[in-house]
């Protein structure tokens, strides 16, 4: 077994488990590497996610604490789409947990697996904006 071999491994084992994981395909897809690693590795990440909107929304000087909750949600999810450090950062959160054969899909498909990521990565946040509020207005950074 190589090191990459090695690598790959405990990146696969680090991951939850996710319901609804459709069953393993011979060929990597677009589904299979939504599916079966980047729902994971979200899943994993999620409170590192959130801390990462909500310092981007503390940077930003987002007025979350004193928006109606509807506005809430629509601040985040505008920064979620028009920031593009953020969005990088998250992307490199995520890719750096995929394995090698599924980084190099990554890197033949990164427009689409990207897009793909972004909007797990909204909706995520969008089911959670009062933790990103809470995470945005603790005073520790």
């Amino acid at each position: 077994m190589t090191d990459s071999d090695r690598t790959d491994a405990v990146l696969r084992g680090l991951r939850p488990a996710v319901d609804a994981q459709p069953a393993a395909t011979p060929e990597l897809t677009a589904d299979a590497l939504l599916h079966g690693a980047l729902r994971p590795i979200l899943k994993l990440l999620n409170l590192r996610l959130l801390q990462l909107t909500a310092d981007f929304a503390r940077d930003y000087r987002l007025p979350l604490p004193s928006a109606a909750p509807a506005d809430q949600a629509r601040l985040l999810d505008e920064l979620l789409r028009r920031n593009q450090r953020l969005q990088h950062t998250a992307v490199g959160l995520v890719t750096a947990l995929l394995t090698a054969p599924e980084y190099a899909y990554y890197r033949r498909h990164r427009p689409e697996i990207n897009r793909r990521l972004l909007e797990l990565l909204r909706q995520r946040v969008a089911t959670q904006v009062p933790a990103v509020v809470a995470l945005a207005t603790d005073a520790t950074p």
